[in-house]
C-alpha cells in the first residue's frame, strides 16, 4: 500500500497528516480555515485518494503559516507514500474548467523541486483567506514531495473558481503522474529520480 502518515510540529503548527494514494477520495480535514479544508476535501476527492488532516495553528495571526505548513506535510507524504517511485508513470497533466476559469497543472516527479506558478487572482482575498497563500501551499508542496510542478491560469475571473479550478487540476494531475503501469523499473534513462 502506497500511504504515509506525517507529523509536523513547529512553533507555529501541530499538523498530524496521513496519506493513502489509492484511496477513494474520502477526506476528514480540520485546518482551522474553512476555505483551506475545502480545497484539500476537493484535492483528495478528485485525486482518488484518503486524506486525514488535523492541524492546530497561529490562525489569529493569520493563515499563513498553517497553509506553507500543511503544503509541507502533504508533499512530504506524497514522497514517502511513492517510495522508490519504481513503475510509476512520472508525469501528469490536466486542463481543468471551473466555469469561466481554466486551469493548466503539469508535474513531472523528478527528484527536482521547481514551481512555476503562473496565476493572477482578481482578487487579494477570498472571504478571509489571502489568494498569494494559494502559492505559498503549492511551494511547500513542491520543495517538499521533490517535484517539478506549472499552475498556470489560461482563463478566469472568480477567485474562488481559480483556486478551486488550480486544487482540481494538480490533484488530477499528479494522480495520473503516480499511476503504476511501467513495470519495475525507474522511469529515467538515468536510472534514478
Amino acid at each position: 500500500m502506497r500511504q504515509a502518515e506525517i507529523k509536523r510540529k513547529t512553533n507555529e503548527t501541530d499538523i498530524t497528516l496521513s496519506l493513502l494514494l489509492d484511496g477513494e477520495g474520502a477526506a476528514e480535514i480540520s485546518t482551522g480555515c474553512g476555505f483551506l479544508d475545502h480545497m484539500l476535501t476537493l484535492f483528495a476527492y478528485h485525486g482518488g485518494y484518503d486524506l486525514k488532516v488535523s492541524c492546530k495553528g497561529d490562525t489569529y495571526v493569520d493563515y499563513h503559516h498553517t497553509t506553507e505548513d500543511i503544503g509541507i506535510a502533504l508533499g512530504r507524504a506524497f514522497s514517502e507514500a511513492l517510495g522508490d517511485r519504481r513503475g510509476i508513470q512520472r508525469y501528469g497533466f490536466m486542463i481543468l474548467p471551473m466555469d469561466e476559469a481554466l486551469i493548466l497543472t503539469s508535474v513531472d516527479i523528478s527528484g527536482r523541486c521547481l514551481l512555476n506558478f503562473d496565476v493572477d487572482f482578481p482578487t487579494e482575498k477570498i472571504g478571509d483567506f489571502d489568494t498569494e497563500l494559494v502559492c505559498e501551499f503549492w511551494y511547500g508542496f513542491a520543495r517538499a514531495a521533490e517535484l517539478t510542478m506549472h499552475i498556470k491560469m489560461l482563463d478566469g475571473s472568480n477567485s474562488h473558481h481559480i483556486a478551486e479550478g488550480i486544487f482540481k487540476s494538480a490533484a488530477r494531475s499528479l494522480s495520473k503522474a503516480v499511476l503504476r503501469g511501467r513495470g519495475d523499473g525507474v522511469p529515467s534513462t538515468k536510472g534514478v529520480l
